[in-house]
């Protein structure tokens, strides 16, 4: 079964006067804003890694980097989730 997956986008509107002031090109700024929706995305847990990854452009590898690289968290767990999985590496 193939799925066909067509590809939209988000407009932002914006000023000339914000990029001058961020000094930032408007791709600079896409990628900025794409990266930031991705992050806030996976750390409210609406998407898993992959799904942000993908969503940014990269490989769950390469978005791991990315985002420790601009001060984002790369794990999103619950404090029960990670005490279950400190109990589960200490062997029980």
């Amino acid at each position: 079964l193939w799925e066909i997956c067509m590809a939209t986008s988000i407009t932002i509107p914006y000023t000339e006067d914000i990029l001058a002031s961020a000094n930032l090109s408007p791709t600079e700024l896409a990628d900025i804003t794409r990266l930031a929706g991705a992050a806030k995305l996976f750390a409210d847990g609406r998407l898993t890694l992959g799904q942000a990854a993908k969503l940014y452009g990269q490989s769950r590898v390469e978005f791991m980097a990315t985002l420790v690289r601009h001060g984002y968290s790369c794990v999103n767990l619950t404090a029960d989730d990670a005490e279950d999985e400190l109990r589960f590496g200490n062997g029980g």
